[in-house]
């Protein structure tokens, strides 16, 4: 109960406040759409930014943390996507987007907030890894399946120019290939620009967590109630319980596996949403489950929380 108590309920207060403030009308819709773009575009990418940039690479990537996180997503993404189809017969061009719900946890908003507040900064490494590449991998599968689905018969050119437009159009890709080119070359970054790098990151989480709130006002739980269940329980529960499989049967270090199984277990982020938008399929679906997995995970998270606890 004190995990609940410290950990989660202060990251889910702040998305309360801004849910309530706009559902009460004290923060208009535009406003939140202000303050979204503001963390999408500038200041989590200044923070992500910065973080790569100052990455020890050689410790940091650890192919057991990264392979365990990542093969359990793209599980995710296919038994979601095949799923919907064999289930609830659902398009295929459907299927890829409900996939992309399952794959994409909301890595940032909920993700580094909640393993600062359990293990403290310190422990972020692993967080800030599977982050680096989070955008990269999960826009680059949901964008090429999607692509191959919807441009069937159409030249490898065709679907690969699409793949790669839609990939740098992405500000938090930008920022992490920008931290890389920064920490392969050895080019330090200098103090004025990171203090005010600094300045802007700091904002980054809180104004986030708040605009997610206001976002999440904007949406009904609409749709295939039985397709955002499945959803709700690949994201929540298959995904972690996938990870924490594939990092002990690869012996991975404590902090890596409490950053991989932590980061898995978050709802579908925003990008879910965003993803089926962009496609115009299964908009209300993506929706809901964002929704409705961002509530439920409260629990869920607790429950992994004290699973960690043993580890």
């Amino acid at each position: 109960m004190q995990t609940l108590l410290d950990v989660i309920l202060p990251v889910f207060l702040v998305i309360g406040f801004g849910y309530v403030s706009v559902w009460r009308k004290l923060f208009p819709v535009a406003g939140i759409d202000g303050v979204m773009g503001f963390t999408q575009n500038f200041a989590i990418p200044c923070l992500l930014f910065q973080a790569i940039a100052k990455l020890d690479l050689d410790s940091s990537f650890d192919p057991a943390l990264l392979s365990s996180f990542y093969a359990g997503a793209s599980i995710c993404f296919f038994t979601g996507m095949f799923g919907a189809r064999a289930l609830f017969k659902r398009d295929w061009e459907d299927c890829v987007a409900i996939g992309f719900c399952c794959l994409f946890s909301n890595s940032v908003l909920l993700g580094l907030p909640i393993t600062e507040r359990a293990y403290g900064a310190d422990a972020m490494t692993g967080n800030f890894a599977i982050v680096a590449l989070h955008s990269p991998f999960c826009y680059g599968l949901g964008i090429t399946v999607m692509e191959v689905t919807r441009n069937r018969g159409q030249s490898a050119t065709v679907m690969a120019r699409a793949v790669v437009r839609a990939m740098f159009r992405n500000a938090l890709v930008l920022a992490i290939g920008l931290g890389f080119i920064v920490n392969l070359s050895g080019l330090g970054i200098p103090t004025v620009v990171d203090d005010a790098l600094s300045l802007i990151a700091r904002a980054a989480l809180p104004a986030a967590l708040f605009a997610l709130g206001g976002v999440l006002v904007q949406y009904r739980p609409e749709g295939d109630s039985r397709v955002v269940v499945m959803i709700c329980g690949i994201a929540l529960l298959l995904h972690p319980a996938l990870v924490w499989l594939f990092g002990t049967v690869q012996n991975l270090p404590t902090d890596g596996f409490r950053s991989g199984v932590l980061t898995a277990a978050m709802a579908p982020g925003f990008n879910a949403y965003i993803f089926a938008n962009m496609y115009g399929r299964a908009k209300r679906v993506a929706a809901s489950s964002v929704l409705m997995a961002t509530g439920i995970s409260v629990l869920t998270i607790w429950v992994w929380l004290i699973l960690l606890e043993t580890v």
